[in-house]
This record gives structure tokens, sequence and C-alpha cells, in this order.
């Protein structure tokens, strides 16, 4: 039986755009009225009217945080253009978690923009980023008597790749110049708006905040022990998974570490070219692993792996998300309970984790993939926006409830 701190953090994620609804004025909202997406979020999960009761099934739980975005076009869906009416809804939402002993975990920076930031050419223009920090100030500037802990942008690699090298999100664009122009934007405008936090909670003789960014993490494994296989598997690691949390470290300016943990990369480089050696994976079911529903490896070892490459850092790790979309739900169990399994087996080796975060509390809109993968603990039937608690979620509860597993 595994036994985790008391003060631990349990809980789970969502964020604004995948659950809110009608969020109009950012730009995937406007990719997807003009069609370039093949399904649009609409009214998603209604979390903007039912956060309420979002929450109270969360409190059931036993959940004690939850992670959750404010979505910048809602707070200045004009340039300039600051909307009080939405400021007060986020301070509503922060209420409800407060008044439910829940602790917020709140994400700045989700994948939306502004539509008016994002046609000006948004996280590709250097000079575009002093919009975000704004944004960033304004917002701190309200709340930073609330909140203790800041993901200021989530999962920065995955956002350039997809939306700057494979071309498959907003603005749909295949420029690697251009996905590493964003990559190092997001980087300097995380550096900025971790002072920029640091400076408010100072001047309004706050505790010190815990900032960090949520890094997405994969476990890259060699499919056969070539001398090719080695190299790349640690190219990837380091340029992947380490690369930007240096950049950021170098600065000092991470508090702790956010992990967003799913799947594994299972190397097989064909030839020595460096797209071969960065890009290249199995083709032929080698090494097969039970899958989640968008056919990612189910491999929990690669999280303990990953966090304990982490521990050279010597700072706080925060799993911010951790899920499987499955309509098995005892395989959404097995994947929970595995993965706490596993990263109890890192904090037994000394690395220092700060809580567990499932991603997400309930099924929502998965970007370019729609409404179809299942990620939730909570079911939801889109058209009569009906929430059904999943048994998993009560296993789940059971260990957040007693700290064991």
């Amino acid at each position: 039986m595994e036994k985790f701190p008391r003060n631990f953090l349990w809980g789970a994620s969502t964020s604004a755009h995948q659950v809110e609804g009608n969020n109009l004025y950012n730009d995937w909202w406007l990719a997807e009225q003009s069609g370039a997406l093949k399904e649009a979020s609409n009214q998603a999960c209604r979390h903007y009217e039912l956060y309420a009761a979002d929450f109270a099934i969360a409190k059931e739980l036993e959940h004690n945080c939850h992670r959750f975005s404010i979505e910048w076009s809602r707070i200045e869906p004009q340039e300039g253009l600051f909307r009080d009416s939405e400021i007060k809804h986020y301070r509503k939402v922060i209420a409800e978690l407060k008044n439910l002993g829940i602790e917020p975990v709140v994400t700045l920076h989700h994948f939306t923009s502004p539509a008016w930031f994002s046609q000006r050419g948004g996280w590709a223009k250097p000079k575009l980023q002093r919009y975000f920090l704004r944004f960033v100030e304004k917002v701190v500037q309200e709340f930073s008597g609330d909140i203790k802990f800041w993901v200021t942008i989530n999962e920065p690699l995955v956002y350039s790749s997809h939306s700057y090298l494979l071309g498959v999100w907003p603005p749909k664009e295949r420029s690697l110049f251009k996905a590493v122009q964003v990559t190092l934007n997001m980087a300097k405008a995380h550096i900025q708006a971790y002072r920029i936090i640091h400076k408010i909670y100072q001047e309004k003789n706050l505790s010190r905040p815990m900032v960090s960014i949520a890094a997405n993490l994969q476990a890259f494994e060699i499919c056969r022990p070539t001398l090719k296989n080695k190299l790349a598997a640690y190219l990837r690691h380091k340029l992947y998974n380490l690369y930007f949390i240096e950049l950021l470290l170098r600065k000092k300016t991470l508090d702790y570490i956010g992990v967003n943990y799913y799947s594994r990369n299972l190397v097989d480089v064909e030839n020595w070219r460096l797209r071969s050696l960065l890009v290249d994976t199995c083709k032929h079911n080698h090494h097969p692993l039970r899958k989640n529903s968008l056919g990612w490896d189910i491999y929990p070892q690669g999280l303990y792996k990953l966090l304990i490459s982490l521990k050279q850092y010597n700072l706080p790790v925060l799993i911010t998300e951790n899920g499987i979309c499955t309509e098995d739900d005892d395989l959404r169990w097995d994947y929970m309970r595995t993965h706490l399994e596993q990263l109890h087996n890192s904090m037994r080796e000394g690395v220092n984790v700060l809580g567990y975060i499932y991603w997400s509390l309930i099924d929502n809109f998965e970007w370019d993939k729609g409404f179809v993968p299942r990620f939730g603990l909570v079911d939801i039937n889109y058209p009569e926006q009906k929430r059904t608690i999943r048994p998993s979620a009560r296993k789940l509860a059971a260990v957040f409830k007693s700290g064991m597993i």
C-alpha cells in the first residue's frame, strides 16, 4: 500500500475553450466557424454557466485543487478593451473553488489567443508579446490575493509544433523557422510574465507565488538497440523534454516544474538525416502496448523515468495533466492506478512531487479531434449537457480521500 503526503494536491484540469462554450473572440473560434476544422466547439460543455455544478462534483470526488484557464479573449475581446463583466465572472469562479476548499491552479494561456492578436501575427511576432504581458499583469493584479499557483503557458512546444510546423491547428502554417520563433517568443514571454507576477506579489506583500509552465513530456524509448536509435532518443529527450525547461531555469524563472504526461514515443530511425533522427517512430508494432482511443501507447513507466530525469534540477514537480481517453472505464482506472504507482515510486527515489492533477474533470472539446475522445472523470451527454460520474472517478476519489493506493 503506497502512502502519499497529507498535504498532497489532488484534482483535475480543464481549459476554457474546451469546456466553457461560445468563446466567440478567439482564434480557434474563428477557425472553427470558417470550416477550417472538422468540428466546432460551439457550446462545448457550457461550463461557463455550469461551473458551480461541476465544482460541486469535484468536491464530491474529494478534489482539493483544480486547474483551469482564464480565457484571454473574454477578458480582452478587442485590443485594449478589458471587460469588467468577465473579470467578475472569473472572480466568481475562483471564489466558488475557494469556498469549497479547492486550491485554484490558474493557466494564463492554454492554446487560444484573441482573434485580434493572432490576426496581427500572434506568437510569431516578437513585438506582440507585450500584449500577452499586459493581459498577465491585468489578471494577476485582479486575482493575486486568491491564487498561489500559476501556469503561464500550457505546452508551448505542442502549440508551436501543431500550429506552425505540422499545420493542424490555427493558423495552420508549416514553417520550421516560425515554429522555432514561436517557441523562443513563448520562452521570453514566460520569463517576463514570471517577473511580473513575482513583482506584483512583492508590491502587495503577499506570500511568494508558485509560477511555472505546463510542459508536455514524452517517454522516448528505443525500438531496437541501434546507435541511430540511441542517439535519436537522446536528442529527442534533450530537445523536446528538457530544452525549454532548461532555458527557463537559466533565467531562474521556474518555482516548480509543471508536467503533462500521457504516452511514449517508440523511436525507430531509418537513416542518419536530422529529420529521421527527430521524428521517425516504429511502424511495425514492435513492443505492442495497450492504447487509448487516439492510439497513444499506455506506458506508466515513462512517468517514473521522466520524473527521475527531472530530479537533477532540484525543483518540486506538479503533475498538471495525466489522463486517458477511452470508452473502457476499467482501462481508465487501470491507467490512473498504474501511473499513480509509478508517481509514488519516483517520490520514494527522492522526487519532490506536490500533487497529481488528472486530465480532465469532464469530457470536453479535444481541439482538432473534436468531441469524440472521452478523457473525463465525468461523462457528458452533449445534447442534454447531462453529467454522469464514471465509476473510475469514484475509485480515484477513494485514493484522494485516503492518500493511499
